[in-house]
């Protein structure tokens, strides 16, 4: 467990005050190393406060660059980064916030090659990418090493919100929820999408990360939340584990 400086004391002292996180939950942020997939609209809110509430270590994966599209939504680039990658304007923005965080980036497409070297000692994976392809291959990479598994998604004015955690023998997978022939072209470049709303479903994916690596409250584990931002109305609904999955169905129950 890390021993915390008189600085990380101070910057972390409004959540150490907390009764669920104190030092401990505290420390097992700064001792863990998280794998965000995309640093896009989701990906975004999601760096910026795991890196703000101390999370140890963060991967970054992207093999895109920053365009002026993007910055209706993706609020850790800024107009000068325009034509960087965008892992390293993310990691710039990371670093100018809290210069403790380690951070890794990875200027590439997530593929089945580098999945393996990607997760390694990994505490737990985000999914913020905008396609099924990345989501079946990061899903099924993260039930054969069991990662925690923390998914989001936005488009149009509709977001949703899911933890599939393959060491809990009822948490089901991602392909429990969904199969292949789902829509590959509902993303926010084909569908559109209002900017605020990546940043809630990104601040849930952030907070359930964090409740998670520091062992804190109920986390959304078996559970699917929808958001109607049209509407201003949260929905949930119970995952469970498909007993026919091609994925986990061999998983121990």
């Amino acid at each position: 467990m890390s021993d915390m400086t008189d600085d990380q004391l101070l910057r972390y002292s409004r959540q150490i005050m907390l009764p669920e996180v104190d030092v401990e939950g505290q420390s097992r942020l700064l001792d863990s190393r998280v794998v965000i997939i995309g640093l896009g609209g989701l990906g975004a809110p999601v760096a910026m406060y795991l890196a703000a509430a101390g999370v140890g270590s963060l991967v970054l994966v992207d093999d895109d660059i920053v365009e002026l599209s993007n910055l209706q939504r993706q609020i850790i680039h800024a107009t000068d980064d325009i034509g960087l990658s965008k892992v390293a304007s993310a990691a710039a923005s990371i670093k100018g916030l809290n210069p403790g965080v380690n951070v890794e980036t990875h200027n590439a497409r997530l593929t089945q090659q580098n999945l393996v070297a990607l997760l390694e000692r990994a505490d737990a994976v985000l999914d913020c990418s905008d396609n099924f392809t990345t989501r079946f291959a990061l899903n099924a990479a993260a039930v054969a090493r069991q990662i925690p598994l923390i998914s989001g998604a936005a488009i149009r004015l509709e977001g949703q919100v899911a933890v599939f955690d393959a060491r809990d023998p009822h948490s089901p997978c991602y392909r429990c929820l969904y199969d292949e022939q789902s829509d590959e072209n509902l993303t926010c470049s084909e569908s559109g999408v209002l900017a605020p709303l990546v940043g809630v479903i990104g601040s849930v994916q952030a907070l359930e990360a964090i409740k998670l690596l520091a062992g804190i409250g109920d986390g959304l584990t078996g559970r699917l939340q929808l958001y109607d931002a049209r509407k201003s109305v949260w929905r949930e609904m119970r995952l469970p584990r498909d007993p026919d999955c091609p994925v986990c169905a061999k998983r121990p129950r």
